[in-house]
């Protein structure tokens, strides 16, 4: 029981992760109706921002505050994902509204490989390191109720809490602020919005600022992990199969698809891996989400599809 219990906490936190990045395909859908496949690159091009900044903060302040280092990197992480908002709103979004979502689509992927260059030109391409502070040692947990304990890796539960508490904040927002109704009448139409006044363009900025941020918290995650490379950018098709599950639509689908997801792949590995020769979690999240386009294509929270003729 113990084990199951370890296994179980082990997919709830590498699923809020899941949900983090799925957030902010959810956020920029809900707004512009653009499936941002640019999601991936933004976590890589923040990632490296901070990682950088952090470097070049430390080596200014004499190498003696990491945590001001850490503190000032960010902000700058963050003012560099707003210059990424601005100008993919005021060079690309303007240009394309009412668009095609195929048009879109393949915007966002060049989206992509041009932040994957500059990311690359700007701070380099090499594998950094971004040092928060995270312990990186288990802790045995419930030694009194379980024999020998249920082990719980410290970084994964304080990233599981962060991304939790993130997400969290972001429902509140857009839930209890004009900006968050704001975002859903835009979501619900372009034309009606404008028409009463809502700025269209500023929403559009805002929406993709905090897919920005929320991008930067996640590559800060990942990359205290598995440090800052190129294959950050392969993120989001990790989060990919948990929009399919949760709904494009839904912040809540978003969580709750996340920690399907999470908690999915670690009890097949566990379980089912050793009668198939393992390997489960690798293509787990991507045959459940297949039999929920076969089945429920909307997903668990998403709208439901009508088809007018």
């Amino acid at each position: 029981m113990g084990f199951f219990i370890e296994t179980l906490i082990g997919g709830l936190m590498a699923g809020m992760l899941y949900s983090l990045v799925a957030l902010g395909f959810v956020l920029i859908f809900k707004a512009s109706g653009v499936f941002n496949f640019a999601q991936g690159a933004m976590v890589l091009f923040a990632a490296l921002a901070m990682a950088r900044f952090s470097e070049w903060a430390n080596a200014a302040l004499g190498g003696d505050s990491l945590l001001l280092a850490n503190v000032i990197a960010f902000f700058g992480a963050a003012a560099a994902m707003l210059l990424v908002a601005w100008t993919v709103e005021r060079f690309v979004l303007r240009k394309l509204v009412n668009q095609e979502g195929a048009t879109l689509l393949m915007v966002t992927l060049g989206i992509t490989y041009v932040l994957e260059g500059i990311g690359q030109t700007v701070f380099g391409s090499e594998i950094y390191n971004i040092d928060v502070g995270m312990p990186k040692d288990p802790v045995i947990m419930f030694e009194s109720l379980f024999e020998g304990g249920i082990l719980i890796n410290k970084e994964d539960f304080i990233a599981a809490l962060i991304a939790a508490l993130l997400v969290g904040l972001l429902t509140l927002f857009f839930q209890k602020t004009p900006v968050g109704r704001a975002l859903r009448a835009v979501a619900d139409d372009h034309q009606a919005a404008l028409s009463i006044g809502i700025p269209l363009n500023r929403i559009w900025v805002i929406v993709w600022l905090v897919a920005g941020v929320v991008a930067l918290v996640a590559g800060i995650i990942w990359g205290s992990k598995l440090g800052v490379q190129f294959s950050l950018a392969t993120v989001a098709l990790r989060a990919l199969p948990v929009v399919i599950l949760g709904g494009l639509t839904s912040v809540p689908g978003a969580i709750v698809g996340g920690l399907i997801i999470g908690v999915g792949e670690k009890l097949s590995e566990v379980y089912i891996g050793p009668m198939v020769g393992g390997g489960i979690e690798i293509w787990f999240a991507y045959v459940l989400a297949l039999v929920f386009l076969l089945f429920r294509p909307q997903g668990l929270f998403g709208e439901k599809i009508i088809n007018r003729v």
